[in-house]
């Protein structure tokens, strides 16, 4: 089972292993798609976590016990097509080529099973047809 989930770390568990402990405590393999993570501070981080589902309630549950803010990270790309002219701009900066350009009608596809939601492709846009939907 995999699901996205937005950590919130307080300041005095910023230094801890998470993603290694996830991965050899509760064999929980973890992707990170976006982390903002600094010395002493409140730090956040979007993970992908995927393993069975005990596996994964455990390690919430673990997070939890450190106070780690564990949240379902519901956020996703929205494409407003009123405004989108397939300039293509957004493509050369998606990581996981969830934005193509048709080869053949050189129009936007967005493939959101492959979309991170790193976000990148928001300011990439001239026209802010792209934004992120919570």
């Amino acid at each position: 089972m995999k699901k996205r989930v937005r950590l919130t770390f307080p300041h005095k568990v910023v230094n801890l292993p998470v993603t290694y402990r996830l991965a050899r405590d509760f064999n929980v393999a973890a992707s990170i798609i976006r982390a903002q993570v600094a010395p002493n501070q409140v730090g956040t981080m979007v993970l992908e976590l995927a393993g069975d589902i005990d596996q994964l309630e455990s390690a919430s549950e673990w997070m939890r016990s450190l106070d780690i803010e564990v949240s379902a990270d519901a956020r996703e790309i929205a494409i407003d097509e009123t405004r989108c002219v397939d300039c293509g701009l957004c493509t050369g900066v998606c990581p996981t080529q969830a934005l193509q350009l048709h080869p053949e009608s050189y129009q936007l596809v967005f493939h959101r099973s492959r979309c991170i939601v790193c976000e990148q492709c928001v300011p990439a846009c001239p026209y802010q047809a792209i934004s992120v939907d919570l």
